[in-house]
């Protein structure tokens, strides 16, 4: 995440000085965390002058914008975004909606660590308005989908949705005081106890959309990331006020079932080793099935 813009120092007490203490806190650790991939990056494109054959991407197993319980790291992907706006940008980078074209570009994300491979979306997309059904065991949870504003990212539910990506998964990250439920990792046990919880993608990225004024507030889902156009399967609901900066893709907002979070958040989280606050859910969340319509 991003370092916050001119901002005054209040004196705030209870709840309102853990949620400030756990923002600064995903800070300091997804900076760390963006330096240690920078650097990482730098010693592998030395590298590859060399004449050592090394795959740039490959390098660090970055974990995903809200969510991971090994370490700094992962403790940092819990709640806030993986990285900061100001990062710099991954070679290659996916190209971003073409209006005059109507397509996006995905390209193929070989850092990603722990991959369900489905395949790659097609990059002719719509912007017809869209409807989310995420079929969870407490329940559904609809969204409305943004395609004119966030067109790659609804085109990729679209296809991961059709391939059945997400069925059968949970959700492996929650924060209460940080009022965010994260899904989307394929691979992840959300039991508090495995490492690479957080780590999960299709194996490819696109880029950030969206992210002009973009506001996290209750109801709003968004794209987690792990730096600057490396979105991938993982994405967030927010419940609650998080403060984030606009560093993550707002896609859609949930229109119904959003009490379903409320009630999982008040059953408490299982503590990462992070101490951030965040962890799995006591109550655990499974996608059983995500469909997506769209009107013509």
């Amino acid at each position: 995440m991003g370092n916050r813009t001119s901002r005054e120092v209040e004196v705030v007490t209870g709840k309102d000085r853990q949620k400030q203490l756990a923002r600064e806190h995903y800070e300091r650790q997804l900076r760390a965390r963006t330096e240690r991939e920078q650097k990482s990056r730098r010693t592998a494109i030395i590298g590859t002058t060399a004449a050592v054959v090394v795959v740039i991407g490959g390098v660090v197993a970055a974990t995903t914008l809200l969510g991971s319980d090994d370490g700094d790291a992962k403790a940092s992907a819990s709640a806030s975004a993986s990285a900061s706006a100001s990062s710099q940008p991954l070679a290659n980078d996916p190209k971003p909606y073409d209006p005059a074209k109507g397509t996006c570009g995905y390209v193929a994300d070989e850092g990603s660590g722990q991959v369900k491979n489905v395949g790659m979306p097609p990059e002719k997309v719509s912007t017809a308005p869209a409807t989310m059904t995420i079929k969870t065991n407490l329940g559904d949870i609809v969204a409305r989908l943004d395609s004119e504003k966030a067109p790659c990212t609804v085109n990729s539910f679209k296809f991961l949705a059709s391939k059945d990506y997400f069925d059968e998964t949970k959700c492996h990250r929650m924060g209460t005081d940080f009022p965010i439920l994260q899904c989307g990792d394929p691979l992840a046990k959300a039991d508090g106890k495995n490492p690479t919880d957080g780590q999960g993608g299709p194996g490819y990225r696109f880029a950030n959309e969206n992210l002009a004024g973009a506001k996290y507030t209750r109801g709003v889902l968004a794209m987690a990331n792990s730096g600057p156009n490396t979105n991938g399967s993982q994405f967030f609901i927010v419940f609650g006020d998080t403060g984030l900066t606009p560093d993550y893709t707002p896609f859609g907002t949930v229109t119904k079932g959003l009490e379903i979070v409320d009630k999982v958040a008040k059953k408490g989280v299982i503590a990462s080793a992070g101490g951030d606050g965040t962890g799995a859910p006591k109550q655990p969340v499974v996608i059983k099935d995500v469909t997506i319509t769209s009107k013509s």
